[in-house]
């Protein structure tokens, strides 16, 4: 193959067409050139032609563009192919890249720039689009090997609700910042949307978003870091792209909500509204205790997992994870060290996820009570089942024998918060209440970080900041009491 630059031509055509076929004579035109040979000064638009680099086997390919309203345009688009191929040096496999890359340009977009196509070549990364951002997420999500379901599950669910939708047209290697900019502009919008239409006083309109949720702040960041780890290995590993362009993308920092007191006025305002104070809400105790005698007379089969989640701010998984050698009631104490979580609604059982999540925690003599009489109840199921009892070897199953799944004691915990009329809170939000509870009890924050299975003192606290509060009040005119003054305000 020969890798000689080749000259091109320019040239003008024109959308005339044969009076007698109908077909449009295209650069035949007579009108196109004077009867000196010289180009006619107004009719018809110019055009370039350059013959591109070829395979074995092939014959030619002519790249074409038209449409210039000057002869000097169609020189420069000439002259811009021209320096693209002039990268190759010499390089066979290096022009037929850039060969490539030039025809897979449509008409009307721009041509690739050539110091980027420079710098692809020095970096290694091949000079052709190789493949779309879609095609390069869906291979490199295939790919993935040693994670957990439930990081896989979410790495696809923002490739495929997210980022393809927003970004899977671009070729990967024109993937930009502004891109990605874009679509976390349009996310917003869409959030943006989706509030106004829940407020809307037209229950046509609010019906549309019944049951969407805008994605929130800490979503978005998760987003970006799926986004960021997929481009990390395109650079590394795939070297289909010399930088990562999302490692320039600044969100808005994405704190956790932190937990807030159902007080009066709240439940009030939520009564008249239906708007909760924050996505994390706590129960006063009264509310705690009027659920725990509801649930016990509406569902005595799922009370035990909510009254010990309560009672020892374990979490969901924890719980229906749970084993029944790690409960001893005897001992009054039981072992935290395995999770069954739902990953895309498949129950998927673990370990839990850190160190500080492995604990051991003590019972009280009311928790083991309520929970001999649950050991007592399930004996009961056995035998009913007898040899068809499966043997899960965990403390705590559905009256057949089998695993809880997760969700379904999430969705049976809200049908009884509604049904008790109480304001409404998450089954993980019984762990905030424990922890608020504990503190108003008078335990220590290390008690209470320990007991939660949190890493760090500091982020129990952060956490728990609003919610301590309520209870930091009686000591509000401490210092005020304790100084002398003639005079009080009314």
């Amino acid at each position: 193959m020969s890798t000689a630059i080749p000259e091109g031509s320019v040239y003008k055509r024109c959308s005339c067409k044969d009076p007698g076929t109908g077909k449009a004579l295209n650069g035949h035109c007579p009108r196109l050139r004077r009867a000196s040979g010289a180009w006619h000064p107004t009719h018809g638009r110019w055009a370039y032609q350059i013959e591109l680099p070829i395979r074995p086997g092939q014959t030619r390919r002519p790249f074409r563009r038209g449409g210039f309203d000057g002869r000097d345009d169609a020189n420069a688009m000439r002259d811009h192919v021209k320096a693209l191929l002039d990268i190759a040096g010499g390089n066979a496999d290096i022009a037929l890249q850039i060969s490539d890359l030039i025809w897979a340009t449509g008409r009307g977009k721009p041509l690739p720039d050539p110091d980027t196509v420079t710098n692809r070549i020095r970096a290694g990364v091949p000079a052709s689009v190789a493949r779309s951002t879609g095609d390069y997420l869906t291979e490199w999500i295939k790919g993935r090997r040693g994670l957990s379901p439930k990081t896989v599950r979410g790495y696809h669910d923002h490739i495929t609700t997210y980022l393809i939708p927003h970004l899977g047209t671009i070729p990967i290697q024109e993937l930009a910042d502004r891109h990605i900019s874009e679509m976390f502009t349009k996310l917003e919008e869409r959030n943006t949307d989706i509030l106004d239409a829940k407020a809307s006083p037209d229950p046509d309109i609010r019906a549309t978003v019944r049951g969407v949720r805008p994605i929130g702040p800490a979503s978005m960041q998760r987003l970006l870091a799926t986004l960021r780890k997929a481009l990390n290995d395109c650079v590394r590993k795939a070297r289909l792209i010399p930088f990562n362009p999302a490692l320039s993308i600044e969100l808005d920092n994405a704190a956790p909500p932190r937990p807030k007191v159902w007080t009066p006025k709240a439940i009030e305002h939520w009564r008249k509204t239906g708007e909760r104070p924050s996505p994390v809400m706590v129960w006063s105790q009264q509310h705690a205790g009027e659920f725990l005698d509801f649930a016990a007379a509406r569902d005595i089969v799922l009370y035990p997992i909510f009254q010990l989640m309560l009672d020892r701010a374990l979490r969901r998984g924890e719980a229906v994870g749970l084993r029944d050698f790690e409960v001893e009631l005897d001992d009054a104490h039981l072992t935290v060290s395995q999770q069954i979580t739902s990953v895309g609604y498949v129950a998927v059982t673990k370990k839990v996820k850190s160190r500080a999540g492995d604990r051991v925690m003590p019972l009280g003599q009311a928790t083991v009570a309520d929970l001999r009489e649950y050991v007592e109840r399930r004996e009961g199921w056995r035998q009913v089942c007898g040899d068809d009892w499966p043997d899960t070897g965990l403390f705590f199953v559905r009256p057949d024998g089998r695993a809880w799944h997760p969700e379904t004691v999430s969705k049976r915990f809200d049908e009884l918060v509604r049904m008790a009329g109480l304001p409404p809170i998450r089954l993980h939000d019984l762990r905030h209440c424990c922890a608020t509870y504990m503190y108003a009890g008078g335990a220590d924050i290390k008690e209470i970080q320990e007991l939660l299975g949190h890493a760090t003192v500091a982020m129990t606290s952060d956490i728990y900041t609003s919610v301590l509060m309520e209870f930091r009040r009686a000591y509000a005119d401490t210092v005020s009491n304790l100084i002398p003054r003639t005079k009080r305000a009314a």
